[in-house]
């Protein structure tokens, strides 16, 4: 279990997913693509050049066979492990499920409550999604037992990993949506500077796990809108899923949820389950 693809599935077709795809290797843990899309993941696999400062980043239907053979192409190996910001399951859902409803439990305090699924988000693009990777060999780890021999696919949550990741207390606060609710009095330019802050700090450990991480972060005065920073919000949650799939290699994770859908977590993070160690 050497290759894992990590995704920051958007909920809805028009908003662009941000991709990563990790490596272990001699020297260990290595990022090898980061991408803000679908389609720029997929160009990075044809020796493409994308542009970061490309505007505006679209987004696009998950074609999960393509994205598959993009990251083999470029990896040079086939895919163990893909770990998924995105509510899937064994069975159909339209509502809050076991899993989120643990997470929130769990992590509400620590303001990582789960968000609520529904029956159009992610709904059939989820279905279809998660159908596809199953189809192509991949099983939804659900339990603590992992057979070396399985490709798995995981669903994961990027604000808990980063509870473990930057040792944070409480939910890291690093979203662009909410950069108004997290600093009121701050004026546009003062929220992009904070916000580069979280990204940097987040980038630091990250490059500390994979070294290099083919992802450079603007200056604050090299764009003029918040919206301009989502690429680099997405990608980074792309590298954050992936790590949590590393922690899960390693027996260092624990799925939340029951036999049907679980949300995998970092185990240093889980309450519960230290009461239990």
């Amino acid at each position: 279990m050497t290759v894992i693809l990590g995704i920051d599935a958007a909920w809805t077709e028009t908003e662009p997913s941000g991709v990563a795809l990790v490596e272990l290797t001699q020297e260990g843990w290595q990022s090898i693509a980061v991408a803000p899309s679908y389609n720029a993941f997929i160009k990075l696999s044809e020796n493409k050049r994308f542009d970061w400062n490309e505007k505006p980043i679209k987004g696009s239907p998950p074609d999960m066979a393509s994205l598959l053979a993009a990251a083999t192409k470029i990896s040079g190996k086939k895919i163990h492990v893909v770990t998924i910001d995105m509510p899937i399951s064994l069975v159909p859902f339209k509502t809050r499920r076991v899993a989120d409803n643990k997470i929130s439990k769990e992590f509400g305090s620590r303001w990582c409550s789960a968000h609520s699924p529904n029956s159009d988000r992610p709904g059939e693009l989820g279905r279809s999604l998660s159908t596809s990777l199953i189809k192509s060999g991949f099983k939804l780890a659900v339990e603590n037992s992992v057979n070396k021999e399985c490709r798995y696919l995981l669903e994961v949550y990027p604000h808990v990993g980063l509870l473990s990741l930057l040792q944070s207390k409480r939910r890291v606060p690093y979203k662009i949506s909410k950069s108004k609710k997290y600093w009121p009095n701050a004026d546009i330019e003062q929220r992009k500077e904070n916000l580069l802050l979280q990204f940097q700090a987040i980038c630091a450990r990250l490059t500390s796990v994979f070294g290099k991480l083919n992802l450079v972060l603007p200056e604050p005065n090299e764009f003029k809108t918040l919206s301009f920073l989502k690429r680099y919000e997405d990608s980074l949650d792309a590298l954050i899923c992936a790590w949590i799939g590393v922690q899960f290699i390693a027996n260092k994770a624990i799925p939340l949820g029951d036999s049907t859908a679980a949300i995998w977590c970092p185990r240093d993070v889980v309450d519960f389950d230290k009461k239990t160690l």
